[in-house]
C-alpha cells in the first residue's frame, strides 16, 4: 500500500502554513522575555511549537490523504448442497447420511489451499454453511440462484458446485433461473433415477369452505410406479367413521387414477379428512401413502327479505331460485302488509321501492344504520326522486315515469367483483330485454357495472345491473324489471334453470357476505403447513370505531392434550401483529383476550398444521436438467463417486484463477485519529518542558 496527500488549495499556500507556524512560535520565545530558559532548550521548544502551528494551519486547507492498495483475492469456488428430504428416501439413504458426508467433507479440505470456499444449503430455504440433515420440506433451487446473484455479483467467482437430485417444487425452473449465472456450473448429481416400486397419493383438490348439510366433491389423483397387476384400497375417514372407499387396481407399471368422490358436510367447524392407501408389498417408502385435508363448513344461513310495492312475477322467480340454496332462508313480504323490523336479515331485495304509494322511510333508515346490504330493481312504479336521494351510486333523471325502453344485457368484460364463467357470458347474448326507465343515467366513480343496456341496435354506456359501495356497505341495482323472463329463457334453452339461479347466486354471495363489525378482530388462517410460521393478526376499536392498539392482547393456543403455550401481541402502527413460530403437525385451538376500559372481548378459534410431503411425491431423481445446466453453463455433470475427478476438473482450469486489483482512496486528513494524537503529544511535550524547566 501506497499513500500521498493531495489538497483542494494550491501547493503554494502551505509556505504560508510554514511562515505561520514560524511566526506564532518566535514571537512566542524569542519576543517574549517571560521566559527564563537555555538557549538550547528554547531553540527545542521553538521548534516544537513550530511544527505543532504548521500542521495545524496546513489542516485549514482541508489536505486528503490518497491511498493505493493492492488485493489479492483467491478464486471462489462455492459449494451449494440439496437438504431436502428427497436425497436420502432410497436405498442409500444412509449412504448420504454418512459416507457422502465425509467424502464432501474431504473434498472441500483438499481445494480449500488454493480456493476461497462458500458452502450453502437450500431446500425451502437457502442458508450459510453445509447442512446434513435432509429435513427440509422443499426444494427451492432458482431461490439459491438468486441469493447467489445479490452476494457474488462482480466477485472472483470460479464455479459453482451444485449438488442435488435434480427435483423441484418451488420457484421458476433452475435451467432458467440460472441464466443470471454467469461462472461455470458443475452439477453432482444425488438420489436415485431407478423407478421403485411405490404408490402415491401425489394431489387431492377439494373446496376449502362450505356449508352445513352441502355436499362437496373431492378429487384424488393416485400415481403408481411399477406396480402392474397389483392392487390398493383408498379410504376417506374423519375420526372413526368412513365416510368413503374404493378398490384400485394398477394394470400397467406406471399409472396414474384419478378418483372423485362427493362428502356431505354434517357437522359445522374445521373438519380433518384422513385419506390413505393400503400398502403393497416391498414399497419403497410408506409416507406418500396418507394425507390429511381439512374443510370449513360453515353453519351460517343467510336470512333474506323480499320486500315489494306489489305483486310481481320478478318476485316469485327470485324467491324460487334463492331457495335453491339451503344456506338462504327468505321471506318476502307487501311493503304496506309488513310491519316487523329489517334488522337481523343479511340482505333485503327492494322491488320497485321507494314507490309513489310507499317511501318506507323508517325501513330505509334502518337499513342504512344497520349498513344492511341492499338490491334494487326499478320499475314504473319507483319513486326516483326518493331513489336518487339514497346516494346507491345511481340517479336516473326522467320527466316521463311511465315511459321505459326495452333494455338488453351487455356483459361488460372488465367487471371484476366476481367471477362471470363463459357459460354466463355465452347465455347473456340470448337474454331477452328488460323494461328499464326512460331517462338521463348518472352513475358514481365507485359504480361497478356488470350489465349495459343495448336498446334497439344501440349499446349504451347507461348500467342494467351494477353494483356499488358506499361507506363499507354493499348495493346491487337492477334497472329494469321483468327478470322472471331470465328465468324462462334460461328453460327454454337448458331445459333447466341452473344458469339463471347461477347469475342470481353470484349477486346475493356477494351482497350477503358479511365482515366482522365487533370492537376487537381477529384474523388467523385455517390451515399452516409444518414449515410456516403461524400468524395472526388483529385490530382493536373503541366505541368510536377508532382503532387503539394501546391495550395488550393475550393469547393463549392449546394443542390436541390441552396443553397451553402463551403469548402476547406485538403491537405496530395501530394494530397487533403475532409470529407464534412452527408448530408440529395437529389440531390446534386458540383463545385471545383484550381488555379495553371495563369490557372483556374474546375471540376463540382454531387452526391446523398440516405435513408438507411434497418431497416424498415423487422419488426418483431428475438428472437430466442437472445435465443440461451443467452443459449450458461450461461445466459437466459428475456423481459423488467421481469427487477426486470433479476436483481435477476444476483445478485444470485456466479460467479460475487468482485476480489482483488497485483500489483507491481518498481520506480527509482531519479524520485521522493519529494526526490528532501527533498535534496532542506536541503540544504536551513543549507543556512538559516547560513545566520541568520552571516555567508556566
Amino acid at each position: 500500500m501506497n499513500f500521498s496527500i493531495t489538497t483542494e488549495y494550491p501547493l503554494w499556500l502551505l509556505i504560508f502554513c510554514v511562515l505561520l507556524g514560524a511566526v506564532i512560535s518566535l514571537l512566542l520565545y524569542y519576543k517574549n522575555n517571560k521566559y527564563n530558559i537555555s538557549p538550547l532548550l528554547k531553540k527545542i521548544l521553538t521548534s516544537i511549537r513550530f511544527v505543532a502551528i504548521t500542521i495545524i494551519a496546513f489542516l485549514l486547507l482541508s489536505p486528503l490523504v490518497k491511498t493505493v492498495s493492492r488485493f489479492v483475492e483467491k478464486p471462489i469456488i462455492i459449494i451449494a448442497q440439496d437438504n431436502s428430504e428427497s436425497i436420502p428416501v432410497n436405498k442409500d439413504s444412509v449412504y448420504y447420511k454418512k459416507q457422502y458426508k465425509e467424502q464432501l467433507n474431504k473434498f472441500i479440505e483438499a481445494i480449500k489451499a488454493k480456493y476461497d470456499v462458500k458452502t450453502f444449503s437450500f431446500g425451502d430455504k437457502v442458508s450459510n454453511n453445509i447442512s446434513f440433515s435432509f429435513n427440509d420440506k422443499l426444494t427451492n433451487i432458482s431461490a439459491l440462484f438468486d441469493k447467489l446473484q445479490t452476494l457474488y455479483t462482480n466477485r472472483n467467482v470460479g464455479a459453482l458446485i451444485l449438488a442435488t437430485d435434480g427435483m423441484y417444487n418451488r420457484g421458476k425452473n433452475p435451467l432458467y433461473a440460472s441464466d443470471y449465472i454467469s461462472y461455470p456450473i458443475y452439477t453432482l448429481a444425488l438420489g436415485d433415477t431407478s423407478i421403485f416400486k411405490d404408490i402415491i397419493i401425489s394431489k387431492i383438490n377439494y373446496n376449502k369452505v362450505t356449508y352445513l348439510g352441502n355436499k362437496f366433491p373431492v378429487e384424488i389423483t393416485i400415481k403408481a410406479n411399477r406396480c402392474k397387476r397389483k392392487s390398493s384400497k383408498l379410504t376417506i375417514t374423519k375420526g372413526n367413521e368412513i365416510v368413503f372407499s374404493k378398490e384400485l387396481d394398477f394394470s400397467s407399471t406406471i399409472s396414474t387414477q384419478t378418483v372423485l368422490t362427493e362428502i356431505e358436510a354434517k357437522q359445522s367447524g374445521i373438519q380433518r379428512y384422513h385419506v390413505f392407501l393400503t400398502p403393497i408389498p416391498e414399497e419403497v417408502t410408506e409416507v406418500n401413502i396418507a394425507s390429511d385435508f381439512f374443510v370449513e363448513v360453515l353453519d351460517q344461513r343467510r336470512k333474506i327479505l323480499i320486500l315489494a310495492n306489489s305483486p310481481h312475477p320478478d318476485i316469485a322467480a327470485l324467491k324460487e331460485s334463492i331457495e335453491k340454496n339451503d344456506n338462504y332462508e327468505v321471506e318476502s313480504a307487501l311493503a304496506e302488509n309488513f310491519n316487523k323490523t329489517v334488522l337481523g336479515y343479511n340482505l333485503v331485495i327492494l322491488h320497485q321501492l321507494p314507490s309513489e304509494n310507499n317511501n318506507i322511510a323508517k325501513i330505509i333508515e334502518s337499513l342504512n344504520k344497520s349498513g344492511t346490504p341492499v338490491m334494487y330493481i326499478i320499475g314504473n312504479q319507483s319513486n326516483f326522486n326518493v331513489f336518487n336521494e339514497l346516494k346507491t351510486g345511481l340517479n336516473i333523471i326522467t320527466n316521463n315515469k311511465s315511459s321505459q325502453n326495452e333494455a338488453l344485457p351487455i356483459i361488460n368484460n372488465d367487471f371484476a367483483l366476481f367471477t362471470i364463467n363463459e357459460e354466463v357470458k355465452n347465455f347473456s347474448y340470448d337474454l331477452p330485454p328488460l323494461y328499464s326507465p326512460y331517462g338521463t343515467y348518472k352513475t358514481s366513480n365507485s359504480s361497478n357495472v356488470l350489465f349495459y343496456q343495448k336498446i334497439g341496435s344501440v349499446a349504451t354506456k347507461q348500467p342494467l345491473v351494477m353494483f356499488n359501495q358506499q361507506n363499507n356497505v354493499k348495493s346491487c341495482i337492477i334497472a329494469g324489471e321483468g327478470i322472471w323472463k331470465w328465468k324462462l329463457a334460461d328453460y327454454r334453452q337448458n331445459k333447466n334453470h341452473d344458469i339463471f339461479n347461477s347469475i342470481l347466486s353470484k349477486f346475493i354471495q356477494y351482497l350477503a357476505i358479511t365482515e366482522d363489525k365487533g370492537f376487537f378482530r381477529l384474523n388467523c388462517n385455517n390451515n399452516f403447513y409444518e414449515n410456516e410460521n403461524v400468524e395472526l393478526y388483529a385490530e382493536v376499536y373503541n366505541e368510536s370505531y377508532e382503532m387503539i392498539n394501546t391495550p395488550e392482547i393475550s393469547l393463549d393456543i392449546y394443542n390436541k392434550e390441552n396443553n397451553k403455550f402463551q403469548f402476547v401481541f406485538g403491537k405496530t402502527l395501530n394494530s397487533y401483529q403475532l409470529n407464534a413460530g412452527m408448530f408440529p403437525v395437529g389440531e390446534y385451538r386458540y383463545e385471545a383476550k383484550v381488555k379495553v376500559g371495563d369490557k372483556l372481548y374474546t375471540k376463540t378459534g382454531a387452526f391446523n398444521v398440516l405435513a408438507l410431503n411434497l418431497e416424498l411425491v415423487n422419488t426418483t431423481a431428475d438428472h437430466k436438467i442437472l445435465y443440461n445446466i451443467a452443459h449450458k453453463h461450461e461445466g459437466k455433470l459428475y456423481y459423488p463417486s467421481q469427487l477426486d475427478e470433479l476436483r481435477k476438473s476444476i483445478l485444470s482450469r485456466e479460467d479460475i484463477k487468482v485476480v489482483s486489483y488497485s483500489q483507491k482512496r481518498l481520506n480527509e486528513m482531519i479524520n485521522f485519529f493519529w494526526v490528532f494524537i501527533i498535534i496532542i503529544l506536541l503540544l504536551s511535550v513543549e507543556w512538559f518542558i516547560r513545566k520541568w524547566s520552571g516555567n508556566y
